[in-house]
């Protein structure tokens, strides 16, 4: 088991790019996989989670060529997908498992969906409930994977009121919806990642969308294209965070997707008071890329706006790392979902933060943080194998004048294989510890 060990640095000075966009990268071999032709695709996260969706389509009958960063997809049609031999492995992919629930549902054969054990922990019932109502047959213990899904069944289309904003689930219906007898309506309460919807459009495919609501008619087909990956903004947000709250930095980050159902993060950040520049924006296959430049700040506490909590879900981790250093108190509500992650994701950074010095109390749907100097710990943080949690105390290693440990951090690859090199470039100092 693999532990950080981090010690107080200097200002971050420097520009880089972090890895391509991790949903995306997902995305594009899903839907390259069951296009007519070849589909390429440049800048691809080379992490254990996108490379899980890779194999399962290889698995799958999909011939992917793989170099670096650069991917060949050659697209076998929306019914040329084949049975593996063997239950697909996703690893510690949600995204994986919940997006390839619905397209498997529609296929003429029966398929095992597995992953490792935390992914074997997370509640799929969000999936599955509506997917049955389509006429799938998908189940899992306790709702929870392996899931086993029958093949050979015929989908009906659904008008779905999502139960909360949720990309994972509303894509999994669009997958599934692809292949309906007729039109799926989706009905969202909040706004949630439209990544999926914008690379239909890219693969030639009719999504309807207004405000709360999406729509596909099934029956149609994808034509197969070209796509560049961005850099992940969920990535980019650990150094958005390090560079606000270290002293004399300034950091620039090259070609961040900043989809508007994605910036939750630096909308919160400036709230909070960073000083945050973006520029050089320009459109990419469909996705708003930008320049993005981040100078040390004086972050304040503050109430963050539930509107913004679906646009920041995976970045709050390390959000609560700014409100740890932020003047006065931080309070988050309405973020239930971020019990059900890779971990507890509250409760997890509230025992790390405490361990630091940082006072806090954990709500049903959130927290409250009171901002702190960081203390010297007495034992080293438990990441509970959380790739975020990871991360974002190794970020508070910025501003802390002790040396800082944290357990379990092998999992980082699975979305940021060179988070480390990466950090130290700009001025970090953090070693992995085998």
């Amino acid at each position: 088991m693999a532990s950080f060990l981090t010690s107080k640095c200097g200002p971050l000075k420097g520009s880089i790019k972090v890895p391509g966009d991790k949903s995306i990268s997902h995305r594009s071999i899903m839907l390259g996989s069951i296009a007519t032709g070849i589909t390429k695709v440049s800048g691809f996260l080379e992490g254990e989670d996108s490379l899980a969706t890779l194999n399962a389509f290889r698995e799958m009958g999909v011939e992917i060529q793989r170099q670096g960063s650069n991917v060949t997809i050659n697209g076998v049609g929306m019914h040329g997908l084949r049975e593996s031999a063997k239950p697909l492995n996703l690893g510690n992919s949600g995204t994986s498992i919940r997006l390839m629930s619905g397209l498997l549902s529609a296929q003429s054969f029966d398929s095992e969906l597995c992953g490792d054990e935390s992914l074997s922990k997370r509640p799929m019932g969000r999936v599955i409930d509506p997917l049955c109502k389509m006429g799938a047959d998908i189940s899992g213990a306790e709702s929870r994977p392996p899931l086993k899904i029958k093949g050979g069944k015929k989908l009906s289309s659904l008008k779905y009121t999502l139960p909360v904003a949720s990309a994972q689930i509303k894509s999994c219906l669009l997958l599934a919806g692809l292949y309906a007898d007729g039109e799926t309506h989706i009905i969202e309460n909040g706004t949630s990642r439209d990544h999926t919807e914008r690379m239909l459009r890219g693969f030639g495919y009719k999504v309807s969308t207004s405000p709360g609501h999406v729509s596909i008619l099934g029956g149609g087909a994808l034509k197969a294209c070209d796509i560049e990956v961005p850099s992940d903004i969920s990535s980019s947000a650990f150094f958005m965070v390090a560079a606000s709250i270290a002293k004399e930095s300034d950091i620039t980050l090259m070609a961040v997707n900043v989809n508007p159902t994605r910036t939750g993060v630096i909308d919160i950040l400036r709230l909070m008071g960073a000083n945050i520049e973006s520029s050089n924006e320009r459109l990419e296959a469909g996705e708003l890329i930008a320049d993005i430049r981040v100078q040390s700040s004086n972050l304040k506490g503050i109430k963050i706006p539930e509107h913004l909590v679906p646009l920041a879900i995976d970045e709050f981790p390390v959000i609560f790392i700014a409100a740890s250093c932020a003047q006065g108190e931080t309070v988050l509500t309405g973020a239930k979902e971020l019990r059900v992650k890779e971990s507890d994701r509250i409760q997890v950074m509230a025992d790390g933060l405490a361990s630091l010095g940082i006072r806090n109390e954990v709500l049903d749907d959130g927290i409250k943080i009171i901002g702190g100097e960081f203390k010297e710990q007495v034992a080293p943080i438990k990441s509970h194998h959380d790739h975020r949690i990871s991360m974002s105390f190794a970020v508070a290693s910025v501003r802390s004048d002790f040396e800082i440990s944290i357990d379990g951090v092998d999992n980082v690859k699975t979305s940021f294989p060179n988070f480390v090199e990466l950090a130290n470039s700009i001025g970090m100092s953090i070693t992995e510890v085998k």
